[in-house]
């Protein structure tokens, strides 16, 4: 590893920690020429996942949207932001476990929906209102409806 500080390409590990919950790896090193320690992080390289949009058009897969969708969704509920990081964490994981490189906007609007439902239905259904473009209060009527199905169900 080459030093920040003189460019010197030996040194040594003086210490090793797992950090992100065991994701990645924090070393400081001490540079064998110039002795300043300096800090590396080691982590595992993960493939792009790629986000197949509705008009064909791809784009990497960003958290950071699917987050704001859910925070508006989320509106005056008093949701967690930790409770949308795990939701969206928990995606992801299993995303890239599905071992395609490519998943599409839809089947992430369904996943997260899915996952939603359970959080809190008002979320839910604001959250459907903007993935499914609702035009009219049928729209709405009809996933209220099928939500009280679902309810009965688990009832």
């Amino acid at each position: 590893m080459r030093c920040s500080y003189c460019g010197c390409m030996e040194s040594r590990v003086v210490d090793s920690r797992s950090t992100d919950e065991g994701s990645a790896i924090r070393r400081r090193r001490e540079c064998t020429s110039c002795e300043r320690r300096f800090t590396t992080y080691e982590k595992l390289e993960e493939s792009p996942l790629i986000v197949v949009k509705r008009d064909g058009s791809r784009q990497l897969f960003d958290r950071t949207k699917i987050i704001n969708g859910l925070i508006y969704a989320g509106g005056k509920q008093k949701i967690p932001l930790v409770t949308f990081e795990e939701l969206i964490d928990d995606l992801e994981r299993e995303l890239r476990s599905s071992f395609h490189h490519e998943v599409t906007s839809d089947e992430i609007g369904q996943r997260v929906l899915g996952k939603l439902h359970d959080i809190d239905e008002v979320a839910y259904v604001r959250f459907a209102s903007v993935y499914h473009k609702f035009r009219d209060i049928d729209d709405f009527n009809k996933v209220l409806a099928k939500m009280s199905k679902r309810n009965d169900k688990h009832s």
